[in-house]
């Protein structure tokens, strides 16, 4: 560790400025490096289906890794007074621009997923611009709620709605872009509960998350009758567990039960993956559902390949690495005192694990699948290159909290000066 420290020094000379939470870089790279090893082990079916060569996804992942290890250490190494608000400004300019004029690109540019046109195409990789877009949306939060809402006392509903009335407005634009145009409606879930949760440490009235909580709800409910992909979805999702829910309100089973429902073909196969794994796992490549009965198995349904490989010991202890990532997220914003990046912090720190249990849930049959990817373990290089770069800005931040807590426990230099100056003011009187 002490190694690691040293490479993550400071570039500049400004005493107010300290050392990076190295142990969160440490985390985050030992997350990367499990990824690479499943990028090989959970694609052995995939690369002889598609004709790749056999190293063709542990290659790409190694080297997305790479470069999303040295973006945390350089950016482990910067005043996070110059460098948060600009990279933060330009993600969210310039990646909501790309969302907008994304349906009307044309086919050579983009990538379609379910007639929806989510990735543009670069030399070697394909580009999410949504991944990118939450960062610098939670700062855009972050940064309003530092200046508009987090001074104002609480007020009744009226006012808090009045009060809160841009951001309903800013967030319906994000709904219109990625639910409609992007057709994403996990992220919209997503970034809507950081919005609640980030209002929440900005001191708003109880009551306005009562009237927010309903029109959510109605809103999800029209975006899925909207969306006929969507029904089809949760019917395939009430299939599987209908039974067990019925089996605890009999009352309500004449009502609510549907026969001749196809079940989920994916999550069946995921919950095979997860029983065959057990305890201890199958052994690293040694699984089974990998070869051609679980398509995704290396991107949205990574958990599951892992479980059976490595078993539920494995699993708890790669999520054990991925909690302890939120947990020193977490730490550093409740010690920051700039209420911008205690704010932004949080917001990132919620980022990872409402993605991490959407797609846990999903796979494991809880909730309708959303196609979220799991935080640095999922194969795909948009996803992690935006982790990477959201944690390489909670390191520079950290850089601050470190220095903020020194001041606490000790008096500084100014406040004894200040204390001599009055004494010598009182004699000369």
């Amino acid at each position: 560790m002490n190694f690691i420290k040293k490479k993550i020094k400071p570039i500049e000379n400004n005493p107010n400025l300290k050392d990076a939470d190295y142990v969160l870089f440490i985390l985050v790279s030992v997350l990367i490096i499990i990824s690479i090893i499943f990028s090989y082990s959970l694609t052995i079916y995939t690369v002889e289906f598609f004709g790749y060569d056999q190293y063709h996804f542990f290659l790409r992942q190694s080297l997305v890794g790479i470069v999303s290890i040295f973006i945390m250490w350089f950016l482990a190494k910067t005043d996070p007074d110059r460098i948060i608000g600009k990279i933060s400004w330009i993600l969210l300019i310039t990646f909501s621009l790309l969302m907008i004029a994304m349906p009307f690109l044309p086919g050579a540019l983009v990538t379609a997923s379910g007639g929806a046109n989510r990735w543009i195409r670069l030399p070697g990789i394909s580009l999410s611009p949504v991944e990118f877009f939450k960062i610098g949306f939670i700062y855009f939060l972050s940064w309003s709620f530092h200046r508009k809402v987090i001074h104002q006392p609480k007020k009744g509903l009226l006012d808090e709605a009045l009060l809160l009335s841009p951001y309903f407005l800013v967030f319906f634009g994000v709904v219109f872009i990625i639910a409609f145009l992007q057709k994403d409606l996990g992220q919209v879930v997503l970034l809507g509960v950081i919005l609640v949760v980030l209002l929440i440490f900005a001191n708003r009235s109880f009551k306005i998350f009562l009237a927010l909580g309903t029109i959510a709800l109605v809103g999800l409910v029209g975006l899925i009758i909207a969306a006929p992909h969507r029904i089809k979805r949760i019917h395939s999702w009430w299939a599987m567990v209908q039974d067990g829910i019925l089996s605890v309100l009999p009352a309500w089973a004449e009502v609510l039960r549907i026969d001749d429902l196809p079940e989920p073909y994916q999550v069946s196969h995921s919950l095979n993956a997860i029983h065959n794994g057990g305890i201890l796992g199958q052994g690293v490549a040694l699984g089974n559902l990998k070869l051609g009965f679980l398509s995704e198995v290396h991107t949205d349904f990574v958990l599951a390949g892992m479980i059976e490989e490595i078993g539920l010991i494995g699993l708890i202890f790669v999520v054990g690495i991925l909690f302890c990532v939120v947990w020193r997220i977490f730490k550093i914003s409740r010690r920051v005192e700039n209420p911008i990046y205690h704010l932004f912090s949080l917001g990132i720190a919620l980022m990872i694990i409402i993605a991490f249990l959407i797609n846990s849930y999903g796979i494991s049959g809880m909730i309708p699948i959303k196609g979220i990817a799991v935080p640095f373990l999922s194969y795909g290089g948009s996803s992690m290159l935006a982790m990477a770069l959201a944690v390489g800005l909670v390191l520079s931040i950290s850089r601050l909290a470190k220095d903020e807590i020194v001041k606490k426990n000790i008096p500084t230099k100014n406040v004894n000066n200040q204390v001599n100056m009055n004494i010598n003011k009182v004699k000369v009187r």
